[in-house]
């Protein structure tokens, strides 16, 4: 892409993104929010850069922090803010909730509440797509490198060279424990020892994340196997719950604050393409007009009737916003 206005459009993604997501943390404080939250706010540029690659032959697998991956795909916004306000009018008619929406019209399997989840998921679509020059993603943290799942699926799409893209979201903590306490060497060093292709990017630049997801997905269609990719990003926000986050070093949030991929996705606007700061600002404001108006809707939206099959909600959230 070369001129601005794509650029422009992705920077609305993630301010929309960050914007949602401090919507549902309110909500949650307020009790309207059912069940758990897991938030990305700061890892925003991750979902950006990728998505728009995504076609309509892949299928993407999404972590319990999956709001901007949904968001990034195309979901309706109000449909997802419906859901996990446990409306009739959400996405998945409001059983779902946060950890577990799926929407394969957006071509996404599904939102996996295990650690893990995605990579197998992924593996059993990689499957599916080894004949149509399909692609399928797993989105995971850096936390699953402990997981058996990681080593088993990694293994079996190197042998099969299942065109599966890894894409691993590092921010820095499993729950609450620094990577460095918990995981020995470096990630890329695992799947490169099973002959897969890995490579770190900065992932709170949506330039430097869509180029790496470029290249890996052009490979991985000429049928050269799965890739990976570390992205390392921050997140802002708290594990889920709203847990205290005091177990930070003093000082680590402010200097990952000075790379808000926000932030630096509106210096390089400004300085690459001459985007000035009041046009971002009307972008700001347009978005946050319309995630005010989302909760407004939402919260008097239907709750399910309990007795009422799924199916039935089809279209329902269409009749209840006009």
């Amino acid at each position: 892409m070369t001129d601005a206005a794509p650029w422009v459009d992705l920077y609305r993604v993630m301010r929309l993104i960050r914007r949602f997501e401090e919507e549902v943390q309110r909500q949650f404080l307020r009790g309207e929010v059912y069940g758990s939250t897991h938030l990305c706010v700061g890892q925003e540029a991750v979902s950006a850069g990728v998505a728009p690659l995504i076609g309509e032959r892949d299928w993407v697998a999404c972590t319990y922090r999956g709001h901007g991956h949904c968001l990034a795909l195309g979901m309706d916004p109000q449909a997802l803010l419906d859901e996990l306000l446990g409306r009739a009018t959400g996405t998945c008619g409001g059983r779902a909730g946060s950890m577990n929406v799926v929407d394969h019209a957006h071509r996404l399997i599904g939102c996996f509440g295990i650690v893990g989840g995605t990579m197998a998921a992924a593996i059993g679509a990689g499957l599916a797509l080894r004949r149509s020059g399909g692609v399928s993603v797993a989105f995971f943290g850096d936390g699953t490198a402990n997981q058996a799942y990681f080593h088993e699926c990694l293994n079996f799409a190197a042998v099969m060279r299942l065109p599966v893209l890894f894409l691993c979201e590092n921010n820095q903590y499993g729950e609450f424990t620094p990577m460095a306490n918990s995981t020995s060497g470096t990630l890329l060093a695992r799947p490169q020892a099973m002959g897969i292709p890995a490579h770190q990017v900065d992932g709170n630049d949506m330039w430097a994340v869509r180029a790496a997801a470029e290249e890996a997905f052009e490979r991985i269609r000429e049928g050269e196997g799965p890739r990976f990719l570390e992205a390392h990003t921050y997140r802002f926000s708290d594990h889920g719950r709203g847990d205290p986050v005091s177990y930070r070093p003093e000082g680590e949030v402010e200097r990952w604050r000075e790379r808000d991929p926000l932030l630096v996705a509106r210096r390089r606007l400004a300085s690459d393409y001459g985007i000035t700061e009041e046009a971002l600002d009307a972008v700001d404001r347009d978005v946050d007009g319309d995630v005010e108006a989302m909760a407004t809707r939402a919260l008097a939206s239907p709750f399910p009737d309990p007795d009422q099959p799924r199916s039935e909600f089809k279209g329902a959230r269409v009749a209840a916003h006009g």
